[in-house]
């Protein structure tokens, strides 16, 4: 699933008058591009968690294994993380969306990860669309992360069973 996200985006315009000279000189050209950055949409990292439902889910992800994403109302839970100097790439994102994946505190939007999900766990697979729009998929393992391929058995988001706490 692909979610489009908005930029607000400057348009600088020169207009030629009779009184004006017809070419920007090289100071006009500098203010137009400072307008243009002036006020960038924030770069940002934004994370779907797909929990792993095989029996053997903490045994490590395996690319037969079926995923579920986390939902919360019914949907595909997003985490987001504003690229800083603690979020500078996909790796640092992931590592972000695992601690919010274990209850230890909430994404740039001040989501927290939904009481009645299990939290982020070896074998699941995390999904990262960076500020790039490049989408790397990461498995969780036992330290750290591996990059996996995009993932081809997913859960509906809706299946309670797949991810909730019994």
């Amino acid at each position: 699933m692909t979610t489009a996200v908005t930029r607000r985006s400057t348009v600088t315009a020169r207009i030629d008058t009779p009184d004006a000279p017809a070419a920007p000189d090289a100071h006009a050209l500098a203010a137009d591009a400072a307008a243009v950055d002036a006020d960038p949409a924030p770069a940002v990292y934004a994370v779907t968690v797909h929990m792993n439902t095989h029996r053997d889910n903490f045994d490590g992800y395996e690319p037969h294994h079926p995923l579920a994403p986390a939902t919360r109302d019914g949907s595909a839970l997003r985490l987001v993380f504003h690229a800083s100097e603690r979020i500078r790439s996909h790796e640092d994102a992931a590592d972000a969306a695992f601690a919010v994946g274990n209850r230890q505190g909430a994404d740039d939007h001040g989501r927290t990860w939904p009481a009645h999900i299990r939290s982020v766990s070896v074998g699941d697979v995390v999904e990262v669309t960076g500020p790039d729009a490049r989408t790397v998929h990461l498995s969780v393992d036992s330290y750290g992360f591996s990059p996996v391929p995009e993932p081809t058995l997913l859960a509906a988001p809706a299946d309670p069973d797949a991810t909730h706490r019994d």
